[in-house]
């Protein structure tokens, strides 16, 4: 079944959009003027993928930053950790950190589900 998800011009190139449809909650990017739709939740902690970021065909989760190909939903890294600036945190706050950091690395990161997209005129319809 298709549906109206958005219109051409409502996502810029790099942009996002989330939508939810048929029950499914969507993330609709435009990479090149081409447009891809994943599952808006990502496959590591489900956390918000219209919050992350597009930069060519990389998403990028907001959470951990785990990234993702748009175009097919394979997940091509796990959480990648950042840069604490050279501040070191607390004793208590180390021991926390080091324990959530062992749980994650337990934790897979699942590809995305994909759903197929087609433009018609200004038109974007996923299949959900």
């Amino acid at each position: 079944m298709l549906i109206e998800a958005a219109k051409v011009e409502e996502i810029a190139p790099g942009g996002l959009k989330a939508i939810k449809a048929e029950n499914n909650e969507i993330l609709l990017g435009n990479h090149e003027g081409d447009f891809y739709a994943v599952q808006k939740r990502c496959g590591h902690m489900s956390a918000p993928l219209d919050m992350g970021t597009l930069d060519g065909f990389i998403l990028t989760c907001p959470l951990h930053h785990a990234q993702f190909d748009i175009r097919t939903g394979e997940a091509l890294s796990g959480p990648v950790p950042r840069d604490s600036g050279g501040e070191v945190p607390p004793p208590e706050m180390g021991k926390y950190l080091a324990f959530v950091a062992n749980i994650m690395a337990n934790i897979k990161t699942h590809d995305l589900k994909t759903f197929p997209v087609h433009v018609d005129g200004d038109v974007v319809k996923i299949e959900a």
